[in-house]
């Protein structure tokens, strides 16, 4: 599941990727370039949570190799259409095809990890590990072959589809019985509706960066291309190692308390991206990275946890709005970067992770459901040793003898001489 998460996802990284080549060879303005990025995220945003509605009724695992090769065929088509018009068309099928895996994706991960937030983490991670290979895959390609070599980023989605096929054979029966026992629980709306909230201002801060960080590195550092697709490509990968971390301190500190400092970090990192100069600007991409990543699957089991009879609807909306529904603010950004300059139209960024954090005071840890809660492998009882092996106090058992009531002879009648007597009491005794 993580590995066919990570060849998804690269499509999500492939389009802030390509935004530099399409303003190098096609002349695109700011405004125009972020439209692009609009484009993959508006229907995506919009379809994101009806899939999750639909996957709440009936789960479809055949929408994860099929949604893998339709995010892959839009992004594999926009360097060949010459055409403004078109070119948003198919990175918007690519987005619908990206809308259509996350909801049904995490059911089934949600499934295999039984509830595990360090799992669920190693499941976001793939997700991750594909944005940050985005920028890389891209450069490869389109560097070297121009716009007309796109069809050759279809690679990753043949390979998604084929992984994704094997783990839905894999996971099949177990989703099967995970969504039998989805529906107990009581679903908590406003709390929902809040860390939603939070995870709207995480994604336009993410979707921002990622659509003009690689532009606005080469102005403050004065490099080239390179320097660009560096930074785009530290902010994907601290991002994959943010989301590693993120399981593992929860098990640790608790899901709120972590998400809460990491949208503190964020406020202090994204302020050191738009205003130290020079390449320390590199330390403060990194920092950022941690900070909006760190929180990325616990929002998705948080949201899981809020929702318990709407898991789809839930992973519709923190694992795929996380992303798509920041791309509806970039045409401002890229507006505003228009008539002022691209600091300007970043510095508000600055304020979001803050307000994303108020949105999360007062939250309180939900309880997962029971039949999907990660659970030690094996309970101990007050039967058991103290070792904790499991194993009742007793074992191995031992047989049980049956209490007699014969009655033993009296010592004076042991003896030899005393026989007669003994013969003549149990005489009169009977």
């Amino acid at each position: 599941m993580s590995l066919g998460h990570a060849c998804v996802d690269v499509y999500q990284g492939a389009v802030a990727a390509l935004v530099p080549f399409f303003v190098a060879e096609r002349a695109y303005s700011y405004a125009a370039a972020s439209g692009v990025v609009l484009a993959a995220s508006l229907l995506s945003s919009v379809v994101q949570p009806l899939f999750g509605a639909l996957t709440d009724r009936r789960p479809m695992p055949w929408l994860l190799p099929l949604s893998a090769l339709t995010g892959g065929a839009g992004v594999a088509l926009s360097g060949v259409t010459d055409s403004y018009a078109l070119t948003l068309a198919v990175v918007a099928v690519s987005g619908i095809g990206v809308a259509a895996y996350h909801p049904e994706a995490a059911r089934a991960a949600r499934a295999a990890s039984r509830g595990s937030h360090t799992a669920m983490g190693w499941f976001s991670l793939g997700g991750n590990v594909g944005f940050a290979l985005a920028p890389l895959l891209v450069a490869a390609v389109v560097a070297t072959g121009g716009l007309d070599a796109s069809p050759l980023l279809l690679v990753p989605a043949i390979a998604g589809a084929a992984l994704c096929a094997a783990a839905v054979r894999s996971t099949g029966s177990r989703a099967a019985v995970t969504s039998r026992a989805e529906a107990s629980g009581t679903d908590d709306w406003r709390s929902f509706l809040r860390l939603s909230g939070a995870i709207v201002c995480r994604s336009i801060v993410f979707v921002g960066l990622s659509a003009f960080v690689s532009l606005y590195v080469r102005q403050r550092t004065g490099g080239g291309d390179v320097a660009g697709t560096t930074a785009l490509f530290v902010l994907y990968a601290g991002g994959a190692v943010g989301t590693a971390a993120g399981g593992r301190l929860a098990e640790r500190y608790g899901r709120l308390t972590v998400v809460r400092r990491a949208y503190t970090l964020s406020v202090l990192a994204v302020a050191g991206v738009v205003l130290v100069p020079g390449p320390a600007v590199y330390l403060f991409v990194a920092l950022t990275s941690a900070g909006l990543y760190v929180p990325f699957s616990l929002h998705v089991t948080l949201g899981q946890d809020y929702l318990p009879r709407r898991i789809g609807t839930a992973s519709g909306v923190t694992l795929g709005l996380a992303v798509s529904v920041g791309g509806l603010a970039a045409p401002a950004i890229g507006a505003l970067a228009d008539t002022t300059s691209l600091r300007t139209a970043l510095i508000p960024l600055i304020a979001l992770p803050a307000l994303g954090r108020l949105l999360l005071t007062g939250l309180r840890e939900p309880t997962p459901p029971g039949p999907n809660h990660h659970e030690p492998s094996k309970v101990t009882n007050s039967s058991t040793t103290p070792q904790g092996r499991g194993e009742p106090r007793d074992q191995p058992r031992r047989r049980r003898t049956r209490p007699t009531t014969r009655q033993t002879a009296p010592a004076d009648c042991c003896s030899p001489s005393s026989s007669i007597a003994c013969a003549r009491k149990s005489s009169t005794m009977r």
